[in-house]
């Protein structure tokens, strides 16, 4: 049989999102995948430098594919900062949602957190750089040090605020997901209400919807 002289970055992605689905596992080797689908296997190592590369760009993909979704909105850009990230929010977890199979193989069955955590790095930086292009309001301590403190502080608690969120959607077994909806307007509005230093309404609603769903978030 020829092989196929050309596979695109994209094409050997939903390839392997295949492969994983059918078989529950990654392939063995990448001359395997390669001969599962009919390329040679140097092209796989012109896109990607191995399985866990691979993985990485599967859950960057995503994130791309939410940002395009927004990009091509109009009501988008006349968002304030909160709805921006609500939208960010809801459109990502939809786009999880079309490949939830492959997420709960790649996340649920790999045992290992630090490994799970690995497979978000190239999600986490590109999250953290649209955290960062919200440009999300703080107190104006007049103090470069702690500024910068709080820039860092955001971007970081936001990272573990998606990650909780991923958590809860791996675990939700709602109609639609119905709860993880919940889950993002709750806690993306109790940490606006923290910044701006208004909190105890929405903290105190939000702990009332974690103790009732008695979260077991490991991730």
């Amino acid at each position: 049989m020829v092989k196929n002289k050309k596979i695109s970055h994209n094409e050997i992605i939903s390839s392997y999102m295949s492969y994983v689905l059918e078989n529950e596992s990654s392939p063995k080797s990448v001359y395997a995948f390669a001969k599962a689908y009919n390329f040679d296997e140097s092209l796989f190592y012109s896109h990607f430098g191995s399985f866990e590369s691979l993985e990485k760009a599967i859950f960057k993909t995503f994130f791309n594919n939410a940002m395009q979704a927004l990009e091509t909105s109009e009501e988008y850009p006349t968002f304030d900062t909160r709805n921006k990230l609500l939208s960010f929010y809801f459109t990502f977890f939809e786009n999880l949602t079309a490949n939830r199979s492959y997420v709960l193989i790649a996340l649920n069955d790999n045992k290992n957190h630090l490994n799970k955590l690995k497979t978000l790095t190239e999600l986490r930086k590109s999250f953290i750089h649209f955290i960062n292009g919200l440009e999300i309001e703080t107190i104006d301590f007049k103090q470069k040090n702690i500024t910068q403190f709080q820039q860092k502080s955001i971007q970081e608690s936001a990272w573990v605020q998606l990650l909780m969120t991923l958590q809860f959607w791996l675990n939700d077994s709602s109609i639609s997901f119905e709860k993880t909806d919940i889950f993002i307007e709750k806690s993306i509005n109790t940490s606006f209400d923290i910044i701006s230093t208004t909190p105890l309404k929405s903290m105190i609603d939000f702990g009332k919807f974690l103790y009732k769903e008695k979260m077991n978030l490991n991730l």
